[in-house]
This record gives C-alpha cells, structure tokens and sequence, in this order.
C-alpha cells in the first residue's frame, strides 16, 4: 500500500485508545432475503473486527443458527473471508427464523451468545430482521434473568454481558427501507434489470413489439421507477402511485403516439406490487391483453424473477457494503448502554447512523400511506431521492401537444466536450426532452467547442432522442479542444443562431472551457447569457463535484476484470497481478476500483511513495503468500509516478518475488471508458441534466430585460455537482482556487479517506481518522426546502 511504511506513533495511538476492540466478541449474521454485496459487508465487519483486536463470529443461516446453535457459530479468521467480495448472495446462509419469533427460541438464542460472551451483534437484512433485533436488545437483561434461575449461567456470566449492543445494515434488492438513501443489493438489482432490457431492446427493435417487464418490489416501486428511467421505458407502475382511474386509455393513447413516431419499440415496467386507485393489482398478463385488444400490438411479458438477486455484486455495492461493514464496528466499539440500536447507512457519499426503530417506524408509515390511499403522503414518506426519481421520470416521459408547452422564445445549445464518458447520452437525451418540455428550442452542437466554431449546430427534436439512454460513447461526438483561440468564431455561431444558453456536458475540458467563456463576457457580449455545466469523465477529477457521470461504468469495468484475474489465479498459486488504471493524475479509479477488487497495494499520484514503500508492499506480499490466500492484486494508477512505471513495478515485483511468487501485468486501457452505461450514470446523467435545464430556465426569465438575455454576473456561469449530501450550482471562478490545473485535479478529494479503509481491509496498520465516522442523527421528516443553488440527489 503506498505510504504504509509505519504511521506516525501519535494517529495509532490516538486510534487504539479510542476504539479497542479487546476482551470483545462480535457476531455478524444475515437475514431475510439474500442480496448481492452482503458478503462483502461480512468481509467487512470479520476484518475490521480483527484488525482493532475483537473476537469476530460468524452466526450461520440467520437467526436460526443463533437458535440452533452448536457449529452455526463460529469464530472467523482472516483468510475465512477471502474471495468472498466478488460472490453474490450470502456465503454464510440466511433463513427465514420462525422460532427466533417466539420467547422460548429468544431464550435459546441468548444461552448460546453468552456462552461465546457475544455481546455486540452485527445484523445485515430487511426491516424484518432488523426489528427482531430489536425486541431481543429490549428483552436481554429479562432473557438473562431467566437464564440465570434455570441455572443455565451463573450470575457472573449475565453481570459480563449485560448489554446486548446491535448494529444494522439494510441488505433488501428492493430499496425499500426509510432513512438510507440506497440498500444493499440495490444497485446489483438495478445491473440484472438493465442487463435484460438493453437485450429485450435489440430483439425487440427487430420486430417492432411491445414488452411487459415485471420487477421485483412488493411494497416499493423503487426497481422500477429507476429502471424506467434508466432504460425510458414508456409507462412504469409502481405502488406507491397508482395510476389514475382511465389509464388504460391514457397509456395505449401513448404507445400507439410512440409508434407512429417510428418507435420500434415499447417498453412497460411494472413492480410486482403495482396497483389501481381501488388497491386492485395490476398484473403484467392484464396489460398485455390489453394492448392486444385495444391497438393489435405484438406484445410479450417477462417475470424477471430472482435473476435480479442473482450474479456478482456490483461496484457500487461492494463499496457500500465495505464502508458500511466498517462503520457498524466503529459503532458498535462506541456503543453505550444509552444508545439506541442504530442502522448504519450512506447518504449522499457520507456514511451517517439513524435510530433503527425510528426508521422501521418510517417504513412502516409508507405502507400505512398506501393502505390508507394517501399516495401522495407514500411517495414523499420514502425520501426525497425517490421523490426525485419520480418527478424526473414525469418530465421526461410524456411528450405534451405544442399547445401545452409554455410559450418560451429562447434557444438552448446542448454539447459534450473532452473524452467520451458513458452516461452522457443520458444527460443529452433528458436535456433536450426537459428543455422542449420548458417550452424552449433545443440545439445539438457535434464535435465538442471544435463543432461550435464550425458551425455544426442543428435543431433536435423529443424524437431524436429516443433510445440514448442505454448507449456508451457520445452520440453527439466529442473532443477535447479548448475554445480559447477561436473565441470570435464562437461568439459569431451563437449570434448566427441566437443562443441564449449552453450546458455543456463533459470532463475537465469543459470545465476550463466555461472558465475561458466566462473570462471573455468583458469582451464578447454573445458570451453573456446562462452556462452550466455537468461533469462527465470517468477520472472523476473535476472541482465542485464529488461524483462525475462515467466513473460508475468505469469503476465496473475494472472490477469486472479484476475478477476475471482473481479467478484465472485461483488455479495458479502464488502469483501477483500489477494491473494499470485510467485517470490521469487522480486517484479516484485506482483507489475506489481497489477496494470493490479487494486490492492489496493501490499506488496514486495523491499518495506520494518511494522504494521503501515497494519494498514494504513486496514483502507484505510474501508473507500473505505464506497463508491460504495466494495471490495478490495491486492496482498503479496510469499517472501515478513518471519512474516508477508500470514496467518498472512489474520488474521489482518479478525480482524481490522470485521463488516466492511470480507477476503478470495488465493495462487496462480504453475498454475502461467503453461499454453500456450503469443504471447509475443513466439514472444520475438523467436527474442531474434535468436540473441543469430547469436552472437554466430559471436563470433565463431572472437576466431577460429589454427584449434580450443579459447575464454576466458569477454565479450565471455555474457547475452543477454532487457535493455530500446535494446537487449544488457553483460558479465556476469560485472553483478556480480549489484546482490544481497542472494535474488537472482538485486539491482537495473526499475519497482519499477511503484510503485507511482500504488498507484496514488488506491488512496494514494504519491510522484512521474516525472524525469523518457517521454521527447518529434522526429520522427526519420535515425536510429543508430546496434553494436555487442546491437540491437533493
């Protein structure tokens, strides 16, 4: 690991002291239905466990096992967890527990964790599991009474474990718990959906159908709200907000408008939960029939079933399952005897921990939203991500007759300018659509600021869009050149075609693009009008912007493949894979890429390193090479040293290795910026674009005086990023400070603290600052409004 020669005495210290885990044991199990990234929480939780000097047990198949007993609890080692990242479901079973529900099976449970001195559990499942949890922290010091006069432990053992402390992690695909902005499982659910559309898409388009596509989710539409965003499905059912009474007409009305717009294709995703207003289910074999009676259409249904709890955990979900798996042991080491119960969770990128019981208590509203028919109260009981996700839908998804529109006379140019990042068709297509839907005229400029002074600037219509969202690439060309030296031909195009807006969509290319734009409004009055713009590159290295469209699709990419060659050395022993990353100078991929991989050394630019630190790493290697985990997997960001080279690495390692282990390298190149776009950069191109259009909008009617658009202040030449917690408008001569444009990075980057975390998990000792750990916080229910420059997620 670079930097992991020893830390300096005083962070160690200050870590230890706070959080020791000795004398402790700790029990991680799983429960519920089964969902992909768990095993990576388990992962988590044993080696964070172990690392601050706790006993870790596994509890087999759920609650059951704790019933049970006997070897369905056993003590977990640090090599037990290995190769269980990249393994969907969960390796130590789960179980729905009909005893655990009873007093007498509660009891029994108890007797067995005391016997192993358990007293800090670690629950990964639904809200079902999590409660249960619950009501046996709540019945403890009773169940051990009752043990003690059965004579079944003395009154020693009940005085050493007298507080039961619990920590959560949701693991449920359906996203459907209150608080947590995403579950575990969640996104891989969203990869199994998406895998399946974008094939039903290319047979489809063949024979001009209609398809009827079940999700998952019983009680929450969330599967298939972002599906249908992600994928531009049509009509989406979900059960949070039934249809109105009549959309039987409404929805043929609107497949049949589709396909006379030369649509070849018609997509309907429905939740398996899906109702009317009078609480009747609607069903995939419904609809069908319907289509077929009312317009003739060729139609097929899908039950996409428990595909979507199967295959590999997803980048995303390793990731979350990791950070969260170590944040539940920091807050079970912190726990006291007055702490609740809590659920351990991220919003936004910032791992936060909410009461268990108050966020139960907010799923449990939903349901009784809906029961009770009040759907508008459902949809905004689930959070504001969702709610979001529903009105983004809404916007782009039915196209209005001229006549409704507003009556806008403005003209909005749409471009991608730098590398091609996957997710930025998604943003084009719900730019265009929204802005049509503002009443606006939409232009596409091809070929970045070189199409711009070129003149390939041409009018796009809701039609030409359709079907972008799933494509990789930039349909409307993209390169990097920079407008500076052609500032006079620019300003001539936006004259010629009266444009009174641009959101550029792209990497850090764009960002010094709208720099140099707005540096010239003194001189150039064309200049002055709305400019925004939102990062796409998969590097991730643009300032204002925690994430950027495009690193989602890549970060997959190089787990995906680290996976491959984790597997094709299973068979080999004792060999090391050296494999190169994207990214210029930032970090960002190489680090993140290597803790979803189980990466054991990550080497960036941010994180300085000198041959004592290979040496360290070598030597590490060597010793893990000694255990049952042969095999190793280091990760060298492409820019990260000008000597150190890839080559070089893969020499020192070959040298100092010989005879222990051997070395292969891989460069993993440009296959990392291509392929499908994730359901991530789909849905958040999709949101984040949309909103740029609506302050885009905004921005228009505050400069529009005397019959023209003025705008030459700041903040009318504004980024829009993710910053914690919130989409966020800045302008971009505030950024300047924050950027290192020699590397073309920001100078400060929240994923560096990742970087213990990453260590932690490959065992080094490190410092790690626990400052940054999630503070408990509430269940909020009355959320803050959204100003001009902020938003949520």
């Amino acid at each position: 690991m670079a930097g992991a020669a020893a830390p300096k005495r005083q962070d160690t210290r200050k870590f230890f002291e706070n959080l020791s885990g000795a004398g402790k044991s700790i029990a991680v199990l799983t429960s519920g239905g089964d969902a992909q990234g768990m095993n990576a929480a388990v992962r988590a939780v044993v080696r964070m466990g172990i690392y601050v000097g706790a006993k870790v047990y596994f509890i087999h198949e759920g609650y059951q096992g704790m019933v049970d007993g006997g070897d369905n609890i056993k003590e977990a080692t640090w090599e037990s967890v290995s190769s269980m990242l990249q393994v969907g479901g969960t390796v130590i079973g789960s179980a729905r527990c009909k005893e655990f529900r009873t007093h007498e099976g509660r009891l029994k449970a108890a007797h067995n964790l005391v016997q192993r001195s358990i007293t800090n559990l670690c629950v990964i499942g639904g809200d079902g599991s999590l409660t249960g949890a619950n009501l046996f922290r709540e019945e403890w010091s009773g169940l051990l009474s009752e043990l003690v006069q059965q004579g079944l432990i003395d009154e020693e053992a009940a005085q050493k474990n007298s507080e039961l402390h619990i920590v959560g992690m949701v693991g449920s695909i359906d996203n459907d718990f209150c608080g947590t902005d995403m579950t575990i499982g969640t996104d891989s659910a969203l990869h199994r959906i998406i895998e399946v559309v974008d094939a039903i898409m290319t047979t489809a388009q063949s024979h001009q159908r209609t398809f009827v596509l079940e999700v998952m989710g019983r009680h929450c539409g969330y599967l298939a709200m972002v599906s249908a965003l992600a994928c531009g499905a049509d009509w989406v059912f979900i059960p949070e907000m039934p249809p109105e009474d009549g959309w039987e007409d409404s929805m043929c009305q609107k497949l049949s408008e589709n396909r006379a717009d030369k649509k070849r294709l018609n997509i309907i995703i429905v939740a398996e939960g899906a109702i009317d207003q009078h609480n009747k289910a609607i069903t995939p074999d419904y609809i069908k029939d319907l289509v077929i009676r009312c317009l003739g259409f060729d139609t097929r249904v899908t039950i996409l079933g428990h595909v979507q709890r199967g295959g590999t955990p997803s980048a995303f979900d390793r990731i979350l399952a990791s950070r969260m798996g170590v944040e539940a042991v920091l807050a079970l080491l912190e726990a006291s005897a007055n702490t609740p119960a809590c659920v351990v969770s991220l919003v936004g990128n910032q791992a936060v921990r909410l009461p268990l019981m108050e966020c139960v208590q907010m799923t449990q509203e939903v349901q009784k939203a809906m029961d009770e028919k009040k759907f508008d109260e459902a949809v905004r009981l689930r959070g504001r991500s969702f709610e979001n996700n529903l009105s983004t839908y809404r916007l782009l998804s039915y196209r209005k007759a001229d006549s409704e529109l507003p009556n806008s006379t403005f003209n909005v140019a749409v471009m991608n300018v730098g590398a091609p990042a996957a997710g930025m068709n998604a943003a084009v297509r719900s730019a265009v659509r929204v802005g049509i839907t503002e009443g606006h005229k939409m232009f596409a400029v091809s070929d970045g600021f070189e199409g711009f002074y070129k003149g390939q600037i041409k009018e796009i219509k809701w039609g030409d869009v359709g079907g972008w969202t799933g494509q990789g690439g930039s349909l409307l060309g993209t390169k990097r050149t920079l407008p500076g030296k052609h500032l006079e031909k620019i300003a001539e195009q936006i004259r010629i075609h009266n444009i009174n807006a641009l959101l550029v969509i792209g990497g850090f290319e764009a960002y010094v693009g709208l720099l140099e734009l707005s540096a010239a409004r003194d001189k150039y009055d064309e200049f002055c009008v709305p400019m925004v713009m939102v990062p796409a590159t998969v590097s991730n290295n643009i300032p204002g912007s925690d994430l950027s469209i495009g690193s989602d699709t890549a970060l997959n990419a190089i787990t995906d493949t680290c996976d491959r060659i984790k597997q094709s050395a299973s068979g080999t022993k004792r060999r090391v894979f050296i494999i190169e990353t994207m990214g210029g100078y930032c970090g960002y991929l190489a680090t993140v890429g290597g803790l979803a991989a189980g990466a054991d050394t990550v080497y960036i630019y941010e994180e300085p390193f000198d041959i004592r630190d290979l040496q360290a790493n070598v030597e590490h290697l060597t010793q893990k090479m000694k255990t049952s985990i042969q095999r190793g997997l280091v990760l060298r960001n492409e820019n990260c040293n000008e000597n150190f080279t890839t080559d070089f690495v893969y020499q020192l390692y070959t040298e100092e290795g010989r005879g222990v282990f051997d070395c292969r390298k891989n460069i993993l190149g440009h296959m990392q910026q291509g392929g499908a776009p994730s359901p991530f950069d789909r849905n958040f191109g999709t949101k984040v674009a949309a909103k740029a259009i609506q302050w885009i909008t905004r921005t228009l009617k505050e400069s529009y005086k005397g019959g023209r658009v003025f705008a030459n202040s700041e903040d009318t030449a504004c980024l829009l990023g993710m910053r914690r917690r919130a989409l966020v408008f800045q302008p971009v001569s505030q950024l300047r400070d924050e950027t290192d444009f020699v590397h073309r990075i920001p100078k400060e980057q929240w994923w560096l603290k990742l970087r213990p975390l990453m260590k932690i998990l490959a065992k080094y000792k490190t410092s790690y600052d626990v400052s940054d750990s999630g503070q408990l916080e509430h269940v909020s229910r009355i959320r803050p409004k959204e100003t001009k420059t902020s938003a949520a997620i």
